[in-house]
């Protein structure tokens, strides 16, 4: 497709439409101090492309990749190995019928995957339905807290404390536009969740109570009496979820008393991808509720000879018809992605995703066991699936920029996730994945003894 450039006329056209003058009226809003007065410094004015190429690769060979390198980071997305068998299979004819599922008598792969892929998350959440995906698990967790506010009629919503902050801004940002008010807290330093402080924070005014299961720390809270306690006050349980491997070995969500499941799918059949496209996940508990469930969802039928089809059951958005009356505008959902998913959870089967979620918590428990023995180092928490909180006696954003140095590759530290809480700037957050071996865990173990004081 080729570039056209508008012409003067075009923009002249333009300007009058919208009552501008000229392109600087336009964004005259736009402080002048951001404007830039001349060329970005060290940056050539223009370059040839392959002159651009080579550039490129020779910046590109300063990073340490995952691959090439011990590699102990999570903290919402994490490295498991994805079967060449996956990127095999999504490119099958199959799977490539039209981009929109609108049209199901051309689109039957599509619909299969999408409903197949529902029913696996519905199970692995212990949920009724679960839609067709969504972006990723931080917008997931916003139309969630939307979702409960539509049916409880309220405007309170209870964060965790140890919700991944990234998760929380998104929802603060949102909440800006409908005016809900956002009861957050920081995390605690403790070996085990704040439950009774969260609990204490519920009233008859809460709408949904947000809490991540295993919690950016890596602990596990007790959802059971979360769930109790909001229920008593009438409000909705929202569980997030960001490592799906964990269900392999913890109790689904669902089956502990949350309303709305939500989370991130990245970790199966989807790599780190430098941040994107990743899988938002959406589950509920109450099949009454399905309309006021944001995105798409599949449905099983026949068509008139009476054969098995698959067909788009539900759009909440009602783009088609009755926009005004949408739940969400999410008109869309991450269909390759989502593939890929249920591929990889295909292959593992329910066997093979409890064999992975203790090959990941007994390297975890290793890992805890070794680093423990440092000077200077402490385990905050011995509850844990395949992610720790380690405390250590200097800040943990500079061991993580030391040990990299070394070749390793060693976490997250706290202070990166929550800058404005001085308290956690010494925490480090480690992952183990089966992408790790015990000679990694060594060489973690090494490198972070040289690097502290």
């Amino acid at each position: 497709m080729r570039y056209l450039p508008l012409t003067d006329t075009d923009r002249a056209a333009m300007l009058d439409a919208v009552g501008a003058p000229s392109i600087d009226a336009l964004f005259s809003d736009v402080p002048a101090e951001h404007y830039l007065d001349g060329p970005v410094e060290g940056l050539p004015m223009h370059a040839t492309e392959m002159a651009v190429e080579k550039h490129m690769r020779r910046l590109s060979k300063k990073n340490l990749a995952a691959a090439d390198a011990p590699f102990f980071i999570g903290a919402g997305a994490y490295r498991h190995h994805v079967p060449a068998s996956v990127d095999h299979l999504i490119q099958r004819g199959e799977f490539l019928t039209a981009y929109t599922p609108y049209q199901p008598e051309i689109a039957q792969g599509t619909l299969q995957m999408l409903f197949e892929f529902q029913t696996q998350v519905a199970r692995l959440y212990g949920c009724a339905v679960a839609n067709a995906s969504m972006y990723d698990g931080s917008t997931a967790c916003w139309e969630a807290v939307a979702m409960a506010g539509r049916v409880t009629r309220r405007k309170r919503v209870v964060l965790s404390g140890a919700l991944h902050p990234h998760y929380a801004e998104v929802v603060r940002t949102m909440a800006k536009f409908t005016e809900d008010e956002i009861a957050g807290s920081a995390p605690s330093l403790t070996a085990l969740p704040d439950d009774d402080g969260l609990i204490a924070r519920i009233d008859d005014n809460t709408a949904s109570v947000v809490v991540q299961y295993p919690d950016i720390l890596g602990r596990i809270p007790d959802l059971q009496r979360i769930a109790d306690a909001a229920h008593a006050k009438g409000a909705k349980l929202i569980v997030v979820n960001t490592e799906p491997v964990a269900l392999g070995a913890l109790e689904a969500p669902g089956n502990l008393g949350a309303d709305i499941v939500v989370g991130e799918g990245q970790a199966l059949g989807v790599g780190l991808q430098f941040g994107g496209p990743y899988l938002g996940l959406f589950a509920i508990t109450d099949p009454k509720l399905v309309r006021q469930m944001p995105g798409r969802l599949c449905g099983e039928t026949v068509d008139a000879d009476g054969k098995r089809g698959f067909v788009l059951t539900l759009s909440t958005r009602e783009q088609h018809i009755r926009r005004e009356k949408a739940t969400s505008n999410i008109c869309t959902n991450s269909g390759l992605c989502a593939l890929a998913f249920s591929i990889h959870m295909t292959l593992l089967g329910a066997k093979g995703l409890s064999g992975l979620a203790a090959q990941n918590h007994r390297l975890a428990c290793i890992a805890a066991d070794r680093l423990a023995t440092l000077p200077g180092v402490s385990l905050l928490n011995d509850n844990f699936f395949n992610e720790f909180t380690l405390m250590l006696e200097v800040d943990a954003r500079q061991v993580v920029r030391d040990l990299a140095d070394k070749g390793v590759l060693g976490g997250v530290g706290l202070g990166k996730l929550f800058p404005d809480v001085d308290a956690l700037k010494n925490g480090l957050l480690v992952t183990l994945t089966e992408t790790c071996s015990e000679e990694d865990i060594e060489a973690l173990a090494r490198a972070l003894e040289e690097v502290l004081p």
